[in-house]
This record gives structure tokens, C-alpha cells and sequence, in this order.
């Protein structure tokens, strides 16, 4: 298996530029009536993050309410199973509402409170995302208005209830593939139209600068707190570190801390639906008939697309992973050889699932079962003494009935 090469990790560290470049990639490609909002949003974000006192509430609430740091976990059960390296949970699934989503949401949320916006828009997939808006909101008084496709809505009927149990309306999207490309079209609309008084709380490391930032600082929470507790609990830092790649928030808010520590090697997994020569898939870098530079969603990074530059479907066991590009910084690590991208296929995902609830007790989220898989194909070619640190971004209770309808009878 291919590794990433050894570039300095200096040289990926120091991104983005004031304009919101990731080297080549990132940026802003917006109509201009979003120009003075994203403006807004840059220096009211900048000044919060100088405010003490908003860093002291946010951090108060990532404590009190969103219940962090949450655990490092070793995965004894599963290691020795797979005969190799040492495998370590970092548990976003145990944070409040089961993701790591709230990380993002609720920063963005304290935000619009001080920017006086008291209308948020939102977009999800899995649901993850649109909960922990949801949620955010409830807290803190804002009216929350979530899109979502008709496709991930029958998939994710758990998330669709608790959304709505917490005061948001959930708006479904029948457009294009009726999944999350859609849904942030359709987020994207409704801002625009109502941009005085409404706040888009974008939900991944991607769209317009300074979102791509924006996510990456509230969620490099996951990382700071695992280097430590890997120093803590295991006396070093780990070999690898695995995280599924949507948009790409969870990896990135992974990847984050351990950038400059160059003997730590990033890996990302995309979605390989039924395999990249199928074209059913969501795997942005694996592609290379399909997946190149291109504008989606006002920025610039890999995207799948045909040969006239039109967006191409994608497909994803996992709603969540389920989107035709990738945050920009995840594009500008790869160009900078600084983290490594692979991907699971359907299948595999599903057998990584499995795996991980009958040796751990530990029900993941399908997308993070894509990074299980790839601890699945890793650890055995690693010594034992090697460590892999692997993000779980999220439980699976939002994914038991697509599960069920898969593995049937066979339980």
C-alpha cells in the first residue's frame, strides 16, 4: 500500500492565505451579493476568537453541554484480531447528540448570537449536522431551518424526527440527486434571498473562505485532545491517524494537531461505493477519470465531474460521505504529500461496521465505519507496537435501518 511521502510539515501548516487559498485550492466563488456577508462573517468570526469572553462561554459549553474532552479508547479486542498494529477510538461518538458535528454547530451558533442573527439555515446529510444545528439552536434561542434531500430523509428517519422534536423545520430537498450536493444548493438559495437576517450554518470543512477555517478551528478540538491523550495513555504520539472524508470536518479537525509532527502519517478514507470503475461512488482523489480541480459550492478543490464540467452523481452507503467534492485543505494536504487518501467501498464499510460491534460493543456511524475498514486493511501489515489512532466520528443509531435492510436475517 502506498504511503504518504515525508514533506516537512511546516510547509502544509501555515494555510490558508488572507484570501482564503489553500495553495491552489479554496477561495471564494460567490455571487456578489454574498461578498459583503462573508466579509461580515470573516471579521465578526476574527473578533470572537479575540473576545475572551465568548472563547470562555464556548468553552464552557464544550464542557457542561457538549460533554467534552470525550475518551481515547483502546480497541484491545479488535487489535488482537487483527494481529498487527495497536488500534485507539478517539470517541466523538460519545459527544452530545452523536457526532462530532456539535463541535461545529454550536461555535457557529455562539457566533451568529454575537453577529445578531437570530434566523439559521442549515444543510445536512446523514443528519448529523442538521441535529446538531438543531440542537444549537434549541440552547440558544435561534430559529433553525434545516435542508435536507428526499433521498437522505428516508434513509436518516431517526435524525429527521429528533430535528423536528427540537424546534427546526426540516425542509426537503427533490432536486438533483435529493441528497446533500442538493441540500446545500438549496441552503445556498435561501441565503442569498434572505442574507440580512439569516446566518448559514454551513456544517464541513468546505464552501466559501472563511468557512473552510471556520469548521477547521471549531472542530481541531477532536485532534488537541487526542495528541494528549495519546501521550497520556500510550506515552507517544501515534504512527497513523484515520478518519473517513466527506466534506471532510472530522478528519480535518483530526489532522489539524498532528500536522507538524512529521513521523505521524494522516490518512483519509473516502466513500468507494460500489467501487470507483462502477462510477457509484463518492471518492473525489481515487478517481482520476472523474475527480479533478473544479468550483463547487464557492470554492475551488477536487470534484467529480464529467468531461463538460458538469457535476457528476455520487453514490455512498453513508449519507454523510454521500457529496461530489472535498473540503479544500484536504485537496492542498494531498498536493502537499502531507496526508494520503484512500477509500472503502459499500461493502466494506458494512463489514467494518459488523466488526467493531461484535468485538468492541461499539455501534458505529457508517461513515466512520469507512476509516474502520481501512484500520481493517492497515493494522495487520503493521507490528504490534505500531499505533493507529482512528477518529469515530459518529454512532450508528441514525444508520440501523439502512443496516438492517442490508444484513436482513443474517443476525
Amino acid at each position: 500500500m502506498t504511503q504518504p511521502s515525508k514533506t516537512p510539515a511546516s510547509a502544509a501548516v501555515n494555510v490558508p492565505d488572507e484570501r482564503g487559498y489553500y495553495g491552489e485550492f479554496g477561495g471564494r466563488f460567490v455571487p456578489e451579493t454574498l461578498v459583503p456577508a462573508l466579509d461580515e462573517l470573516e471579521q465578526a468570526y476574527r473578533a470572537a476568537l479575540n473576545d475572551p469572553a465568548f472563547m470562555a462561554r464556548f468553552a464552557d459549553l464544550q464542557t457542561t453541554y457538549t460533554g467534552r474532552p470525550t475518551p481515547l479508547t483502546h480497541a484491545r479486542r479488535l487489535s488482537e484480531h487483527l494481529g498487527g498494529a495497536q488500534i485507539y477510538l478517539k470517541r466523538e461518538d460519545l459527544a452530545h447528540t452523536g457526532a462530532h458535528k456539535i463541535n461545529n454547530a454550536l461555535g457557529q451558533a455562539l457566533l451568529a448570537q454575537r453577529m445578531g442573527k437570530k434566523r439559521i439555515v442549515a444543510e445536512t446529510g446523514a443528519g448529523q449536522h442538521g441535529v446538531a444545528s438543531a440542537t444549537a439552536c434549541a440552547l440558544l434561542g435561534l430559529e433553525c431551518h434545516v435542508y435536507m434531500g428526499s433521498v437522505d430523509m428516508a434513509r436518516q428517519r431517526p435524525n429527521v424526527f429528533r430535528m423536528k422534536l427540537l424546534g427546526a423545520e426540516v425542509i426537503p430537498v427533490e432536486s438533483g440527486s435529493k441528497t446533500l450536493k442538493d441540500a446545500i444548493n438549496e441552503a445556498i438559495r435561501d441565503w442569498v434571498t434572505n442574507v440580512r437576517t439569516t446566518y448559514y450554518l454551513l456544517g464541513s470543512a468546505l464552501g466559501p473562505h472563511p468557512y473552510p477555517l471556520m469548521v477547521r478551528d471549531f472542530q481541531s478540538v477532536i485532534g488537541i485532545e487526542a495528541r494528549q491523550q495519546m501521550l497520556d495513555q500510550a506515552g507517544r504520539l501515534p504512527d497513523t491517524c484515520i478518519a473517513c472524508v466527506g466534506g471532510g470536518s472530522n478528519a480535518i479537525g483530526l489532522f489539524h494537531a498532528f500536522r507538524g509532527d512529521d513521523q505521524v502519517d494522516l490518512i483519509g478514507v473516502e466513500a468507494g461505493g460500489h467501487g470507483v470503475n462502477s462510477g457509484e461512488h463518492a471518492a473525489r482523489f481515487a478517481d482520476p477519470e472523474r475527480g479533478r480541480p473544479g468550483v463547487l459550492h464557492g470554492t475551488r478543490s477536487f470534484v467529480l465531474q464529467d468531461a463538460d464540467g458538469q457535476i457528476m452523481n455520487t453514490h455512498s452507503v453513508s449519507a454523510g460521505l454521500d457529496y461530489a467534492s472535498v473540503g479544500p485543505e484536504h485537496a492542498y494536504l494531498r498536493q502537499m504529500e502531507r496526508a494520503f487518501y484512500t477509500l472503502a467501498t459499500d461493502d466494506e464499510a458494512l463489514a467494518a461496521f459488523k466488526l467493531l460491534c461484535e468485538l468492541e460493543g461499539i455501534i458505529p456511524a457508517l461513515e466512520s465505519s469507512h476509516a474502520v475498514a481501512e484500520v481493517i486493511k492497515r493494522a495487520p501489515t503493521m507490528p504490534k507496537d505500531a499505533i493507529i489512532l482512528v477518529n469515530l466520528s459518529g454512532r450508528g443509531d441514525k444508520d440501523l435501518d439502512t443496516v438492517m435492510q442490508v444484513f436482513g436475517d443474517q443476525q
